[in-house]
């Protein structure tokens, strides 16, 4: 535990979390509302930040389950998205994506989520959504 100055001086208790990342996937899924979208899949570059419970202490010999596996992260932007599966939002497919990190590891305290549409860039745009949420 560390402690950062409040607005008016006093202590506030701020916990240590580890920060697990991937940036950048490239994952076709079929989402959309206009029907030239919704027959075949988009191709969509997904990003996943993900905070977790820290230990007290990493040491040379730490064993994997004090952290997480980051294809653990991967496997939630890939293959976890089911196949044939239509999302009409991309919002729904970073929700689907935060839910199944949330239910891999209950070290997962927050997710965030960032999807481009690549399809949308004519100039090299970054056209998509953010999505965070806290484990509740």
């Amino acid at each position: 535990m560390g402690s950062t100055g409040g607005s008016w001086g006093a202590p506030v208790a701020v916990d240590d979390m580890l920060v697990l990342e991937i940036e950048d996937l490239e994952v076709d899924v079929l989402t959309g509302i206009y029907s030239e979208e919704t027959h075949l899949p988009q191709p969509l570059r997904i990003s996943v930040r993900v905070l977790l419970d820290c230990a007290a202490h990493y040491g040379p010999d730490s064993p994997l389950n004090m952290s997480k596996n980051y294809m653990d992260l991967k496997h939630a932007a890939t293959a976890a998205l089911t196949q044939g599966q239509h999302f009409t939002l991309i919002e729904a497919v970073a929700e689907h994506i935060i839910e199944t990190i949330f239910l891999q590891d209950s070290k997962a305290r927050h997710a965030t989520v960032k999807i481009v549409k690549l399809a949308l860039s004519e100039r090299n745009e970054k056209i998509g959504i953010t999505l965070s949420r806290w484990r509740k």
